[in-house]
Order: C-alpha cells, then sequence, then structure tokens
C-alpha cells in the first residue's frame, strides 16, 4: 500500500457546535428546573416519581408545521372564495345583460307585430271600402240599367200597339212584314248597351245574366220583335249583309249563317255588344277584337 494513500477515518462526525450548546441549553434548563423545584418542596416532602416531559424540539417543529400548513390552507380557502366571488358576480353580470338584450329583441319582436297588425287592419279597411265603393257603383249601374230597361218595356209596348192598329187594316200577308217595320233600331241597340257588365251564364235569358242569343232575343223583343232562342236560327233570319254595310241593330254571327256558334248586335261606330264568356260577360268591343263571320239584317 503507498504510503501516501488515504486511510478513512473510523470517528463518528463531529457535532456541530451550535447544536451542540442548543442541547447543552435545553439540559441545563432542564436540570435548574429540577433543582429548583427539589429546593422550594417541604425538607420532609417525599421524593418525586413523577416524571414532567418538557416540549422538545421535534415537538416544536411539529407545531410549527401545522400552524405554517393551517395558514397556508386558509390563505388557499381565501384564493378560492374570491375566486367563486368573481366567477358568481361575472354570472351575474353576464345574466343581466343577456336579459337586457332578450327584452330589447322581444320589445323589438312585439312593435314589428303591431305595426303589421296595424298594417293588415288598414289594408282590410281600404278593402272593405274598395268594395263598398265597387257595390255602390254596381248598385247605380244595376238601378241605371233596370231604367233603361223599364223605358225601352214603354216604348215597345208602345210600338207594338201602334203597329196593331196600323196592321188591323191590311191583310194577313202583309202582317209580319208590317211587324218587322214597327221594331226600332234605337230601342235594339239602347237594351243591349244597358245590359253591359251583366253576367254570362250558359242557358241565361236576364234579367241579369245572359248568353249570346238570350241577350239577342231579348234586345230584339223589346223592340218588338220574336227571333228563335238558338244562334244558328236567329243568324239565319232576315237578309244577309256585308261587314262594310253594317247598320245599327244588325246580328253579327261567328261560323256559318245557318249553323252559327256565336251572335251579337251591332251597335254602329265599329262596335258591338255581345255576351262573350263567363270571364268577360256582357261587353261592348270593337269589331277588330273579334271579327265576325258575317250579319244579318232583320229590321
Amino acid at each position: 500500500m503507498s504510503q501516501t494513500a488515504h486511510i478513512p477515518s473510523h470517528r463518528k462526525p463531529r457535532r456541530s457546535a451550535s447544536k451542540l450548546a442548543l442541547r447543552a441549553g435545553v439540559a441545563g434548563g432542564v436540570l435548574s428546573t429540577i433543582a429548583v423545584a427539589g429546593a422550594a418542596g417541604p425538607a420532609n416532602a417525599e421524593p418525586v416519581t413523577e416524571t414532567i416531559e418538557m416540549p422538545t424540539l421535534g415537538s416544536l417543529g411539529i407545531d410549527l408545521s401545522s400552524a405554517v400548513a393551517a395558514s397556508a390552507e386558509a390563505s388557499e380557502q381565501e384564493a378560492l372564495d374570491q375566486s367563486l366571488q368573481a366567477q358568481e358576480t361575472a354570472a351575474l353580470q353576464k345574466a343581466a345583460q343577456e336579459a337586457k338584450k332578450a327584452k330589447a329583441e322581444a320589445d323589438r319582436k312585439a312593435e314589428a307585430e303591431r305595426a303589421e297588425k296595424a298594417r293588415q287592419a288598414a289594408e282590410a279597411k281600404a278593402e272593405a271600402e274598395r268594395a263598398a265603393a265597387e257595390a255602390r257603383a254596381a248598385a247605380e249601374a244595376r238601378a241605371s240599367r233596370d231604367s233603361d230597361r223599364t223605358r225601352l218595356t214603354s216604348t215597345s209596348a208602345s210600338d207594338s200597339s201602334g203597329s196593331s192598329d196600323s196592321s188591323a187594316s191590311k191583310s194577313d200577308s202583309s202582317s209580319e212584314s208590317n211587324q218587322v217595320a214597327s221594331g226600332s233600331a234605337a230601342s235594339i241597340v239602347a237594351f243591349a248597351r244597358a245590359q253591359v257588365g251583366d253576367a254570362y251564364v250558359m242557358g241565361g235569358t236576364g234579367p241579369n245574366s245572359w248568353d249570346c242569343s238570350g241577350l239577342v232575343q231579348a234586345a230584339y223583343r223589346a223592340a218588338g220583335i220574336d227571333l228563335p232562342r238558338i244562334s244558328g236560327d236567329q243568324s239565319s233570319r232576315g237578309t244577309s249583309v256585308s261587314l262594310s254595310n253594317l247598320q245599327p241593330g244588325d246580328i253579327l254571327y261567328w261560323g256559318s249563317r245557318s249553323g252559327s256558334y256565336h251572335v251579337a248586335i251591332y251597335v254602329g261606330g265599329g262596335k258591338y255588344v255581345g255576351a262573350q264568356n263567363p270571364s268577360t260577360g256582357v261587353v261592348e268591343r270593337s269589331l277588330d277584337w273579334d271579327t265576325p263571320s258575317g250579319a244579318v239584317r232583320i229590321l
């Protein structure tokens, strides 16, 4: 072995001076306390057999650690309480903001609904007023047509009476000619125009709804002339005339003369009155709107 090799020491490590002093102080304090207690007792006192345990450094350390732990736990609990309080405050503020927003949205929707109801009420009122105005206008037009019909009926009755008186002195062979001659084209035209606006109904013969041949038959009856009910038979009567030589009161037809499917009355000025269809009813139209196939003259 080398002479300079390190030989490990078997001595116990020295205690630090501070620890030795502390232990000496504690031990001295304990011995002093026992000595004082023994000196203060009576001379004949029995020897003390009870051992009084003094706090040691270990117990003091445990108490100190407990206090520190309790303090840390209290601080942590306080921090947790503050965090919960902050979260609660934030939640309350958020709830208040959402409630305010919801109320504003509800108010906006309520206002929009009130505005919509007011608009609908105004439209309904306007529609009711418009319908009432149209009803009044229709009633006035109807009254005017009724008045014209009454006047035309009186006129046709007077014409028929005059025709009967004049035809009594003539032979039977000329009676039909006199009846035709007594008719008035003006009466036919006036009656037809008085029905403008009436409804079209298949098979209608008046007084407020017509089909094409029903209107022509009634117009000629107002002038004291009887015509067949069917359009083909009506267009077969009288004398055929060209569309360039029309006179008020002539009967216009569509289709062949003996097999026409529609008739109307020429009222002058390049126009005619007829019960066209369910969509239009009785109307006054230009010949160019629906050019007829031909015309016949009864008067």
